[in-house]
């Protein structure tokens, strides 16, 4: 089995209190595929300017992220630049040139079409819905979207729920597109959009999932050190989605079991700079996670 990913390929300037790096490899696609490939085989649809390093294009073809779909245009890379202070929960956006990304619509190979695992990563609804419409018979959908999306694009985003299975959100976002305060009451507004399964991130203090079967909540794992946050809930999506695309059903024990990864990817991802550590995780180190995670979380 394998998982395609629509999304963002960028270069990241990232500033926090740990220190400043220039132009690392980035992207909500590109976080997602660091979580998602522990656990499948990834199918990356984005776009990149001829600019993008060709090194990039080799740390991607050697952690085995398929880029059949990765479409290189003639203009400047999709680039963020932001700052995190305090307690790095949140991060002050600097600067933001779209590049290519502007002018965007996927092109999927024609065998990518029957892949029946899709993750719609954080892009113009508009553009996810292009690149679901090209996809056959899928049968796991899973969505992420932003503030900006939400504000702007509100329309789109709420027909494009209804033909998704997995809505993820972080609390910020699933307050504002439900118009609820409480976010169990937010989840199940969520859940009478379209989406069966919502996923609320919550950062530091976990995650909610609600569905018409059960509700789940998950601690975060405790992480001493975050040097940057950026991607941490795209590597999160990654390990559930990729978790859930392994174990081929989406059941309560299988859904509790790949927050359960998703949550232990994500910790790898803020320990370092954009996916210092990420790129770096072996089986070793996640077997290892898990088991401490059990212990701290089992009363």
């Amino acid at each position: 089995m394998s998982i395609i990913v629509l999304g963002t390929a960028a270069l990241d300037t990232v500033t926090t209190p740990s220190g400043k790096r220039r132009e690392m490899l980035g992207g909500s696609a590109i976080h997602f595929s660091m979580g998602a490939s522990f656990f499948t085989q990834v199918n990356l649809v984005a776009i990149v300017g001829s600019d993008f390093p060709k090194r990039h294009i080799d740390f991607l073809n050697k952690k085995g992220v398929n880029l059949t779909s990765l479409v290189i245009g003639g203009g400047r890379t999709f680039r963020w630049e932001g700052e995190y202070r305090g307690d790095l929960n949140t991060a002050l956006t600097l600067s933001t040139e779209l590049g290519v990304l502007s002018s965007f619509r996927p092109q999927i190979a024609e065998h990518q079409r029957r892949i029946e695992n899709i993750f719609l990563a954080n892009v113009d609804p508009d553009i996810q819905r292009h690149l679901l419409s090209k996809m056959h018979a899928p049968k796991l959908v899973g969505l992420d979207s932003m503030n900006y999306w939400i504000d702007h694009k509100r329309k789109a985003l709420l027909k494009l729920l209804k033909e998704i299975h997995i809505f993820v959100a972080n609390d910020a976002e699933a307050r504002s597109l439900s118009g609820e305060t409480n976010l169990i009451k937010a989840a199940k507004a969520l859940r009478r959009m379209g989406a069966s399964i919502v996923v609320v991130k919550k950062g530091e203090h976990g995650v909610l999932v609600y569905c018409d079967d059960f509700i789940f909540c998950s601690p975060a794992y405790p992480v001493e050190k975050i040097v940057d946050p950026t991607g941490a809930g795209d590597t999160f999506a990654g390990g559930f989605m990729g978790y859930l695309t392994k174990a081929r059903k989406a059941d309560a024990r299988s859904i509790k079991r790949a927050i359960t990864f998703g949550t232990i990817m994500a910790s790898f991802n803020v320990e370092g700079f954009g996916l210092e550590r990420s790129a770096q995780v072996s089986k070793k180190d996640v077997d290892r996670r898990l088991a401490h995670f059990k212990q701290i979380t089992s009363f």
